[in-house]
């Protein structure tokens, strides 16, 4: 018997407040414009969290509803692990914060911080639990309020990120003759790269190297891509939907012209969102299951990039 990770259910939560990008200008007084952040973004709008919403309560939301859709009760979940560069206190982590605002009473919880990687790092390490029989629901999560620790006269940096949260529960299943669940997940980390995107102090302000960071982005989520399709003896033409880190049109696009997939295998959330760092994967994953584009069978490749540097990618099947 061989027990895969099976994404049962997916979640994601937004908060209410949306500004627009001349919204944005007006408001932190910036000299820029709806164009400039287009054009070199992609990005149209993003959330902001308001004075009620913290990484626990949208995490906790994105959560519930990815349970709802899993048909999953609290009483079965066994592990809450938590992706956040932006936990509302350095302890207790945010992922037993959750664990009682949902009412789990037991297993276990915590946080890592692999910055925009962060949801793919929890979800390998979820995956491990699980195959190792460590845990037999898990839920991962990755949530961010990355307005506060931005610096809003940066043009450069304040325009790309947006808050919000997103939630995927994963069920250990024996795979038999239907091989669904996680197939294999590929992590990676360079800190000779760090300085080029990172956040001063523990507060902020949030710095980047854009052009460094974007070179870097190509032709490291490139090869990890390789690798996890390698992996699995599997080709591009393989693979049915993408489902990237939300951080640049451009990177997106990239992406997808590398796997020869249309547009429209592409999920995209970015003109929208924003860069919502470690939520960003579960958040786009959770709109195209919720509105049907992803069904059970598809094979589904996840991957991102974020500070440290860090990157991987995760192969699933649905």
């Amino acid at each position: 018997m061989t027990i895969r990770s099976v994404i049962a259910g997916c979640g994601g939560f937004l908060p209410a407040q949306v500004l627009t990008n001349d919204e944005l200008a007006a408001r932190f007084r910036l000299d820029t414009s709806d164009e400039w952040i287009r054009e070199r973004s992609g990005i149209t709008r993003r959330h902001l969290a308001g004075p009620g919403d913290s990484a626990t309560s949208m995490g906790a939301e994105a959560a519930r509803r990815a349970l709802a859709q899993a048909g999953i009760g609290p009483e079965e979940v066994d592990a809450v692990i938590v992706a956040t560069a932006t936990p509302d206190s350095a302890f207790p982590s945010t992922a037993v914060h959750i664990q009682a605002a949902l009412g789990i009473t037991r297993g276990f919880g915590f946080d890592l911080s692999a910055a925009c990687t962060g949801f793919i790092y929890a979800l390998s390490v979820a995956d491990s639990l699980i195959r190792a029989g460590q845990a037999r629901c898990a839920l991962v999560i990755g949530t961010e309020v990355y307005s506060r620790i931005l610096d809003w006269t940066d043009r450069g940096t304040c325009v790309l990120f947006g808050d919000g949260a997103g939630a995927v529960v994963l069920r250990a299943e024996d795979s038999g003759a239907d091989p669904r669940g996680i197939l294999s997940c590929h992590l990676h980390a360079d800190g000779r790269q760090a300085g080029i995107l990172h956040v001063e102090g523990t507060t902020g302000p949030l710095r980047m190297a854009g052009r460094e960071v974007f070179k870097h982005a190509v032709t490291k989520l490139a090869a990890v891509v390789d690798e996890a399709l390698a992996a699995n003896g599997l080709a591009k033409s393989d693979v049915q939907w993408l489902v990237p880190h939300q951080a640049n049109i451009r990177i997106i696009e990239a992406m997808g012209k590398k796997l020869g997939l249309p547009p429209e295998r592409v999920v995209v959330t970015v003109d929208r969102h924003a860069n919502t760092s470690a939520a960003s994967v579960p958040l786009a994953l959770a709109e195209a299951v919720a509105d049907g584009r992803i069904r059970r069978g598809d094979l589904v490749l996840l991957e991102a990039i974020g500070g440290g540097l860090t990157w991987g990618a995760a192969l699933a099947r649905f």
